[in-house]
């Protein structure tokens, strides 16, 4: 038996698929598909928080230049304001590599719910369901693996395309 995926809900092996406890021989599944759901915008949101979050300090570093030079005070005032902009713009630097990582990884995940399903036993069944986009490609590409590998069975296991009703391939 060869694994293809495993994980603490997620098995995939040359013979059958294991999700959350259930399995699903192989042999019993005729089609595999999958479908993306609307975004979520509470993803979004976090992304621009996190940009907002890179970028105020660099433009309250850019106004308090621009206010040091508007004011026209002493050079002491105007090196100083300047001075306490640059330490507000350099600020960010520290952040920054944790926020791009925050920023990276909610790319990685995907901002979409993502569902894998499939034909057994002549009826449609969910397999799974997950917000995390990297996770769901690695199983969704164990389970063409699998079933590429997989004996023929006298029936064509098929990997569909993504969309409202499944559509056989004739190629992953």
């Amino acid at each position: 038996m060869i694994t293809y995926y495993d994980d603490r809900s997620v098995q995939v092996t040359s013979t059958a698929v294991r999700v959350d406890g259930r399995t699903f021989p192989l042999a019993e599944l005729t089609m595999v598909w999958h479908r993306r759901g609307s975004r979520s915008w509470r993803v979004l949101a976090g992304r621009g928080a996190i940009g907002a979050a890179l970028a105020g300090p660099l433009v309250a570093a850019l106004l308090g230049i621009g206010l040091a030079v508007l004011l026209h005070r002493s050079p002491t005032v105007t090196v100083a304001i300047v001075g306490v902009s640059v330490l507000v713009g350099l600020g960010v630097g520290p952040l920054a590599d944790f926020l791009f990582e925050h920023l990276d990884r909610s790319y990685a995940r995907g901002a979409r719910q993502w569902e894998m399903w499939a034909r057994w036993r002549g009826q449609p069944v969910r397999l799974l369901r997950t917000g995390d986009a990297l996770r769901f490609g690695q199983i969704y590409r164990a389970v063409q693996r699998a079933m590429e590998s997989a004996p023929p069975s006298g029936r064509q296991n098929v990997i569909g395309s993504s969309g409202s009703s499944p559509r056989p391939r004739s190629s992953p």
